[in-house]
């Protein structure tokens, strides 16, 4: 089974994170069993120097698996990548038995349903967020589109937003 994706895209300095951390519990309230993928345009590790998965997986394993009774981690080396991850890939690695909807961060320009976040504070175009993909718009102030209008304060309505949705394509 796939996992539905929903992309949270904005500007930097809108506030993906701030939202998406109030999201997910509002989400799990209603009954939606949340992953995440966060793009980064920094050089990510997960791992921590010094530790005996780090000096493996600095010695040369392609991949490395820290587990423990709480949780686990895949880390995947990818020396051979000078693109960006491929979304898709990432999400076929989660497993549909734990998880109804995947929430993207980042990834803006994937052909996957998005909500977009805008606050006119932040001085950069409306037109720039808005493609075929984009099934909502969260904004701090009213702005002419054709997608539905969120209130980007109300983290609550977002939510049940997207449950709606989410019942609608599954």
């Amino acid at each position: 089974m796939t996992i539905p994706l929903l992309g949270i895209v904005a500007y930097s300095g809108t506030g993906k994170t701030t939202l998406l951390k109030q999201l997910i519990p509002l989400l799990a309230q209603c009954g939606v069993r949340v992953g995440l993928i966060k793009h980064s345009h920094h050089n990510v590790d997960v791992d921590t120097p010094g530790k005996d998965s780090y000096e493996l997986r600095k010695a040369g394993a392609l991949q490395t698996m820290v587990a423990s009774s709480q949780r686990w981690a895949l880390m995947t080396e990818t020396p051979e990548a000078s693109t960006e991850p491929d979304l898709f890939s990432l999400a076929s690695r989660f497993d549909s038995n734990r998880v109804d909807l995947i929430l993207v961060e980042g990834f803006k320009h994937e052909t996957v349903p998005k909500i977009a976040l805008y606050r006119a504070a932040v001085g950069k175009p409306l037109d720039k967020l808005i493609d075929h993909y984009v099934i909502a718009l969260a904004s701090d102030q009213p702005v002419t589109v054709t997608v539905p209008q969120l209130d980007l304060n109300d983290p609550s309505l977002i939510a049940t937003f997207i449950a709606h949705w989410l019942k609608q394509h599954q």
